[in-house]
């Protein structure tokens, strides 16, 4: 069986590489380059979780290339910290505190937004939570709480920003999903679901579009756009995500091979400016998806290997907690997350302890 599992995880990285390798020729590279800022400047864009990790990123991004940013997320002292700093860089930017949950929250956005700077270029759903855990040790509770957030919040969102395009002609819809989108990871059921649903409902509004005439997108090449969608897919990433996820694991969150946001934040930004229906984020990422494509069993079991190791076998013991499922934490305001440098120090600490 050892043999098994090892020979399944070997093909599954080796698959990974050469679909990653065949990939790099005909990617595309989503990074915004100082041209990009005639594209950005006196565009308005409205980003959700804006307080840390991708979305104040991506709100640092855009208004250094003097994007107008509205940026939404329930820590308003946060928010109104970062909108300081986008100010005192020459930006312009928009607090809101908001619930994504919350329809009333997510109108009072949209009405805000518009009201400051007439209209809405880019609406950025990226707020979202995590509960890790076997399924039926997370509280049913906790299950619906990242359902509100990270389904409903992104139903919300993208319904009132759909309206606002329909209303004035254009807008372009970014939905920050994940690799989980594809790939359902053990540990993090209920977060791996929502996922789903985010790239399902991206491809169906893409449909609508398309259907009723207002995409202006072809395969090869971008035209001037009218409306668009797009999802963003990461693979896992060093952000506070993991800090603020409820955890029922008995270990510290964490996760093998995490990328830095960085390349995230310039993906997220780009696609704003060059929709496509779905965009994996880094080679691990694409070579994730085609690997799914071919042999998703595989791939499947071969992730919920990976998962089990560092999350349950390899993790320090850690009490459980609900993060900030239900109320902001203070901690964690930064784009990056610390996890890569916390494991490095808990990796060290565990082979000392041998």
């Amino acid at each position: 069986m050892v043999l098994r599992i090892f020979s399944s995880q070997s093909l599954a990285l080796l698959l990974l590489l050469l679909t990653a390798l065949q990939l790099s020729g005909c990617a595309v590279s989503p990074r915004l380059k100082p041209s990009d800022q005639p594209s950005v400047a006196g565009k308005t864009f409205v980003i959700t979780g804006a307080s840390s990790g991708f979305g104040r990123g991506v709100a640092l991004r855009l208004a250094a290339l003097q994007g107008d940013v509205v940026l939404a997320a329930c820590r308003t002292a946060v928010l109104e910290e970062l909108a300081a700093q986008i100010r005192e860089a020459g930006g312009s930017a928009l607090v809101v505190t908001t619930d994504v949950s919350k329809p009333a929250d997510i109108q009072g956005l949209a009405q805000a937004a518009i009201e400051r700077f007439g209209s809405i270029d880019v609406w950025i759903n990226n707020a979202a939570v995590g509960a890790l855990g076997r399924f039926e040790d997370v509280p049913v509770e906790d299950h619906a709480r990242v359902v509100d957030v990270n389904l409903k919040g992104v139903i919300y969102g993208s319904h009132a920003a759909m309206r606002q395009f329909r209303t004035q002609g254009f807008g372009t819809l970014v939905n920050v999903g994940s690799v989980e989108s594809e790939i359902p990871l053990a540990y993090h059921a209920s977060y791996a679901a929502t996922k789903g649903g985010v790239m399902n409902l991206g491809a169906a509004i893409a449909e609508e579009i398309r259907l009723s005439g207002s995409e202006t997108i072809s395969v090869a090449t971008v035209m001037p756009w009218a409306v668009s969608v797009a999802t963003v897919m990461p693979w896992a990433v060093d952000t506070p995500f993991w800090q603020h996820a409820a955890n029922y694991t008995g270990g510290t969150p964490r996760m093998a091979a995490m990328d830095a946001p960085e390349q995230v934040v310039e993906a997220v930004a780009w696609v704003s400016l060059n929709p496509r229906k779905r965009l994996p984020v880094g080679w691990k990422a694409r070579g994730a998806v085609i690997s799914h494509s071919l042999f998703p069993s595989l791939t499947e079991r071969i992730a919920a290997n990976i998962a089990h190791r560092w999350q349950i076998e390899k993790a320090p013991p850690a009490p459980p907690t609900t993060g900030s499922l239900y109320k902001p934490m203070q901690s964690g305001t930064g784009v990056e997350g610390g996890v890569r440098e916390r494991m490095e120090r808990e990796e060290a600490a565990r082979e000392q302890s041998k």
